[in-house]
C-alpha cells in the first residue's frame, strides 16, 4: 500500500460551479481501493447464479419440493431489487464506507446462516437478509471508483469492476455445480464467509469517504433523521412485486393466475405513486430515495436503457446456453458451465484494453461496436443444431463475450460523465438496478418464449405427421421390425408403439430446438436495435469530457 496525497478539502468555487472531484485523492493506492471493493462485489454477483444448479440438492436436503426450492433464488432477487435503488439514499445518513461495511457484514453473517439453515423457511429468510446485504455492494463500489479515480482513469477502474460483474454470472453455475457434486450444497454459502472477512478488514484499512460524502452526512445529521418511509415502502412494494412477477410469471401462467395479476397491479400502482411522491419530495426540498431528476440528462437516460438491454441479453444468454446444452445435448451441469467459462476468460483479457480505449476513443463508438459484435455473434448462433460440437459452441460464446467486454465499461463511463460528485451514489444505484432488472426480464423472457414457441412449433410440425402419410407408415414399420429383430420388443405391435413414441420424442426435440433459435433471434435483434440508440447520446471522450464535474 503506497501512501499518497492526504485528503484535501473541497476548494472554494464561484457560485453555480461544482467543485471538481479530481482535487481529492485517497490516502491509499487507488488500485488497492479498486481491488478491495471489487472482491466483495464479485462475491455478491457470483451468489446470484451459484445456487441455480444446487436447487435439486437443496430441495432434497431440506425435504422441500422443486417449486418451493425456487424461493431460494426469488427471495434473494427481491431483496436485492429493493435495496439497490435505496443504497444511495441510505449512504447519506451513515456515510458510504460505513454503509458498505455494514452490507459486507450482513452478507457474510447471512451467508453463514444460509449454510446452517435447518429448514427451507429459515433458508429463505436468511437469503432475504443476504440479498439485502448484497444489494448495497455493487452500487457502493461503483460510486467509490468514480470518486477515487480521475475522469481520465475511470475507464480502467470500471474495467476491474466490469470483470466482476460480467464474469461472475458466467462462472457461478460451474463453481456451484462443482461444489455441490464434490462437497455439499451448504458450501456454496460457506465460501462467502472468509471472503467477507478479508473484504471487511481491507475496507476498514484502505477505503475512505471523500469530502463531499463527509459533508453530506454532517448536513443530514444536523437536520435530523428524516427518513423517507413512504418512498421506501412504495419502492419495496413496487420492485419487490416486479421481481416476484418476473420470477414466477411463467410458472403460474402469467395473467391466467390471480396471484400474478394482483402483484402486477401492486407493482404498477406502487411505481407510479413512487414517481409522484419522489417528485414531490424534490419540489419540497427533501432528500428523495430515488433521484428521478437524473433522467433529465440525456446521456444518463440513454445509458440507463443501454444497461437494461445489456442485462437483458447478458443474463438471458448466460442462462440460455447452459440450459440448451444440458436439455438438448445431454451435457452435465459441470460441462455446461465449461461451455461459457472461456467467454469469461475472454472478457478478463479484453477488459484492460477496453479500459485503455475509453480514455482515448469516443465511448459511443466502443458501445456501438460492442452491441454490433454481440448481435452478429447471436445471429451466428442461429446455426446451432442437435449435432453441434462443444468447440463450436465455445467459440460462439467467446465471440459474443468479446462484444460484451466493450459494453459495460463505456456505458458506466458515460453514465457518470458530466455529473456532480454528489450524484455518484444515485447514478451507481440506478445503473445497477437497470442491469439487474434487465437480467430478470431477460430470464423471464427466455423461459416464457421458450415454452410458448416450443408449443407453437410442435403444433406446426405435428400438422405434417398424418397417419395417412406413406413415408411415416413405412418408417414406423421399418423401425418396429428392427426393434423386434433385435429383441428389444416381443411383438410388431409393441414395436409400432415404440416407433410412434420415438417419432413423438423427435417431434418434441426438434420443436424445442426451433424455440431456442427463436429466443436467440430475439436477443440478437434487441442488441442490433441498440446500435443506433447509442448515438442519441452526446459525444463523450474519456480523456476530457468523461467525467468533468
Amino acid at each position: 500500500m503506497s501512501a499518497a496525497t492526504q485528503a484535501s478539502p473541497l476548494p472554494t468555487t464561484a457560485p453555480g460551479k461544482i467543485p471538481s472531484a479530481t482535487v481529492w485523492k485517497p490516502r491509499a493506492n487507488r488500485w488497492a481501493v479498486a481491488l478491495t471493493v471489487t472482491l466483495a462485489t464479485f462475491m455478491e454477483v457470483l451468489d446470484t447464479s451459484i445456487a441455480n444448479v444446487a436447487l435439486p440438492h437443496i430441495a432434497g436436503g431440506l425435504g422441500a419440493s422443486a417449486d418451493e426450492a425456487t424461493w431460494v433464488l426469488t427471495s434473494y432477487l427481491v431483496a436485492n431489487a429493493v435495496i439497490l435503488p435505496a443504497s444511495a439514499y441510505l449512504t447519506t445518513f451513515i456515510g458510504r464506507k460505513r454503509f458498505y461495511m455494514i452490507c459486507v457484514v450482513l452478507f457474510g453473517i447471512s451467508s453463514a446462516m444460509c449454510g446452517l439453515a435447518p429448514s427451507l423457511p429459515l433458508l429463505i429468510f436468511f437469503r432475504v437478509l443476504q440479498g439485502a446485504g448484497g444489494g448495497g455492494l455493487a452500487p457502493s463500489e461503483q460510486a467509490i471508483l468514480a470518486d477515487t479515480f480521475e475522469p481520465k482513469d475511470r475507464g480502467k477502474a470500471f474495467a476491474v469492476y466490469g470483470i466482476a460483474v460480467v464474469c461472475a454470472p458466467a462462472i457461478g453455475p460451474t463453481l456451484g455445480g462443482y461444489i455441490t457434486d464434490n462437497f455439499d450444497w451448504r458450501w456454496i454459502f460457506f465460501i462467502n464467509v472468509p471472503v467477507a472477512i478479508i473484504s471487511l478488514f481491507l475496507t476498514n484499512r484502505i477505503v475512505e469517504d471523500p469530502p463531499h460524502i463527509v459533508q453530506e452526512v454532517k448536513e443530514t445529521q444536523k437536520k435530523g433523521l428524516n427518513l423517507d418511509f413512504v418512498g421506501f415502502i412504495l419502492l419495496a412494494i413496487g420492485f419487490g412485486s416486479l421481481e416476484f412477477v418476473l420470477d414466477k410469471g411463467q410458472e403460474d401462467d402469467w395473467f391466467g393466475s390471480r396471484l400474478i395479476t394482483t402483484f402486477v397491479v401492486l407493482c404498477v400502482s406502487s411505481l407510479i405513486l413512487l414517481a409522484l411522491w419522489e417528485l414531490r419530495q424534490i419540489r419540497t426540498g427533501h432528500k428523495p430515495i430515488l433521484d428521478l431528476t437524473l433522467f433529465k440528462k440525456r446521456n444518463f437516460a440513454v445509458a440507463f436503457s443501454l444497461m437494461f438491454v445489456l442485462g437483458f441479453c447478458l443474463f438471458g444468454s448466460t442462462v440460455l446456453i447452459p440450459q440448451f446444452v444440458q436439455s438438448m445435448l445431454g451435457y452435465t451441469a459441470e460441462q455446461a458451465g465449461l461451455v461459457i467459462s472461456p467467454g469469461g476468460l475472454g472478457i478478463i483479457l479484453l477488459m484492460p484494453l477496453v479500459g485503455f480505449l475509453v480514455g482515448k476513443v469516443d465511448a459511443r463508438i466502443l458501445v456501438a461496436y460492442g452491441f454490433t459484435s454481440c448481435s452478429i455473434a447471436l445471429f451466428c448462433m442461429l446455426s446451432l443444431d442437435l449435432n453441434v460440437s462443444y468447440s463450436y459452441i465455445v467459440w460462439l460464446r467467446v465471440f459474443q463475450a468479446s462484444g460484451l467486454a466493450f459494453l459495460f465499461v463505456p456505458i458506466s463511463t458515460i453514465s457518470f460523465a458530466g455529473m456532480p460528485p454528489n450524484k455518484n451514489n444515485d447514478i451507481s444505484g440506478l445503473t445497477n438496478l437497470a442491469r439487474n432488472i434487465g437480467g430478470s426480464v431477460g430470464t423471464a423472457f427466455l423461459v416464457t418464449v421458450l415454452v410458448r414457441r416450443a408449443q407453437y412449433h410442435q403444433v406446426r410440425l405435428g400438422d405434417h405427421l398424418s397417419t395417412s402419410s406413406m413415408s411415416l407408415q413405412n418408417e414406423a414399420v421399418m423401425m418396429s421390425q428392427y426393434l423386434h429383430n433385435k429383441g428389444i420388443v416381443y411383438s410388431l405391435i409393441q414395436g409400432r408403439l415404440a416407433a410412434q413414441g420415438t417419432v413423438m420424442r423427435q417431434l418434441v426435440l426438434h420443436s424445442t430446438m426451433l424455440a431456442y433459435l427463436d429466443v436467440i433471434k430475439c436477443f440478437a435483434i434487441a442488441m442490433a436495435i441498440m446500435v443506433p440508440v447509442v448515438f442519441l447520446m452526446s459525444k463523450v471522450k474519456g480523456g476530457r469530457g468523461a467525467g468533468g464535474h
